[in-house]
């Protein structure tokens, strides 16, 4: 029986920086990484192989980055674990033991209970590469798609399958589209972006039925109207892949994986992360279900950290988003204004919009408007959103490190920053440190 110091069972978003984090502290254990897949998809990448990129070949993690740092890889299907044998047991029959094992297990699409969800025709964002590819030759079939959910990734496929001249309508249950992430002015703003690029948005919507006897050839609203088309995707969100965990005996709720700060399950040397494993709120310290892969890969680090000695704590989701549909780009970080308001925080905003290039005759130039949100008690920021364009991207990321280091609103405006004409806004007007001047002088007022 082969053995290793770390088995990591998953090759994604959490397995693989869990390896990688691993061997950088550790660098004489021996680690073997298992995944079910010969290829495996880039996760923010997928809605792209629609339209962008071209197919799902052009969106692959290569093998080099686990090879290159000394990690085996394993191509099977781990199926049971002993967790007092301190083994595991994989489809094709191997048995492997480990002294400490990564489980990074990841999460399937949700399946609704909606009758004729299983009829063919009916696609959900799976990260693996023949079934990618088969939605892909679908769609050169088709002219008409629904696309049921418009949450990040109901909008950003509803926008690729677009890009293909296909005749796109977005169902969203809310009264927006992406209304979980962003405050309302953000949401209408992406939909009129939608409208634009010529997709249809039906908001308030509910499908109760998928049409159709063995393929799908409309969907039916609860307020009774139909929508013919010939292919139904599904983005609804995820759950987590708990069944190898639970199998096993470990603690498992409904958010996942029971871990603690370390990362660690209820059996000392085996530890979770990624969409498998359960998370809690940077801000409130409750349950949280936010699943995504930048959450997955902060997880990972730490819980390869952490393997064999203490080194780093989970202090909680933040929930950092971005996303692009055309030109506009939209991102937000921590809590909205009304969910720091539903979550019991006194709050005061401060918001700036100004050019991201100066002077504004700058190349490039799009106007990038900031919203930060602060709690009133402390002073302390605990949400920020953003628009404009790609310069969008890496600014939300500097709002998150201010949150995760729960920085002032008066430590954020006397923030260094480096300005340059060509790539960022004047030193004068830079949006993030405006917003935290109006909003503490709102805060000196009330």
């Amino acid at each position: 029986m082969k053995s290793y110091d770390v088995i990591v069972i998953g090759g994604s978003a959490a397995g693989i920086p869990a390896a990688i984090t691993a061997r950088h502290h550790y660098p004489s254990r021996s680690i073997l990484l298992v995944r079910s897949q010969d290829k495996v998809p880039i996760p923010c990448g997928i809605p792209y192989v629609f339209g962008t990129v071209g197919g799902p070949e052009n969106n692959l993690i290569p093998d080099g980055v686990l090879t290159n740092n000394g990690i085996e890889f394993l191509v099977d299907r781990a199926v049971s674990i002993d967790v007092e044998g301190k083994r595991i047991r994989t489809e094709k029959g191997e048995e492997i033991s480990y002294e400490k094992l990564v489980l990074a297990t990841g999460s399937e699409p949700i399946k609704l209970p909606i009758p004729g969800i299983d009829k063919d025709g009916v696609f959900y964002a799976r990260k693996d590469v023949d079934y990618l590819q088969s939605l892909l030759d679908r769609l050169e079939r088709v002219k008409d798609v629904v696309v049921l959910g418009g949450g990040f990734i109901g909008v950003e496929f509803a926008d690729e399958f677009r890009k293909r001249g296909l005749n796109v309508t977005i169902v969203e249950l809310l009264p927006h589209c992406l209304k979980l992430a962003f405050e309302d002015y953000l949401c209408i703003e992406a939909e009129e972006k939608l409208r634009e690029r010529g997709v249809n948005v039906l908001t308030n919507a509910k499908v109760v039925e998928v049409l159709g006897d063995e393929r799908v050839t409309g969907v039916r609203l609860e307020d009774g109207r139909e929508i013919p088309t010939e292919l139904l995707f599904v983005g609804v969100g995820v759950r987590p892949n708990v069944e190898l965990a639970k199998k096993a005996g470990l603690d498992v709720d409904r958010y996942g994986i029971v871990v603690d700060t370390n990362m660690r399950t209820s059996n000392h040397d085996i530890f979770a992360c990624g969409d498998c494993a359960s998370k809690h709120s940077f801000f409130t310290g409750k349950p949280n279900a936010l699943r995504l892969a930048s959450i997955a890969t902060g997880e990972a680090r730490i819980a390869g950290a952490n393997l064999f000695e203490i080194r780093r704590k989970n202090s909680g989701v933040v929930g950092v988003f971005s996303t692009v549909i055309g030109d506009l780009v939209l991102a937000t970080a921590g809590l909205t204004e009304d969910a720091a308001r539903e979550s019991g925080f006194e709050v005061v905003t401060g918001e700036a919009e100004a050019p991201d290039r100066h002077p504004g005759a700058m190349p490039g130039m799009s106007m990038m408007r900031v919203k930060l949100v602060f709690n009133m008690a402390t002073g302390e920021i605990i949400g920020g959103q953003a628009r404009g364009g790609p310069t969008v991207g890496e600014l939300i990321n500097t709002i998150s490190t201010c949150i995760q280091n729960r920085m002032t609103a008066d430590d954020i405006a006397v923030f260094q920053i480096g300005t340059h004409p060509a790539v960022t806004a004047s030193p004068i007007s830079y949006q993030m440190v405006n917003a935290a001047e109006i909003a503490i002088k709102k805060m000196k007022e009330g």
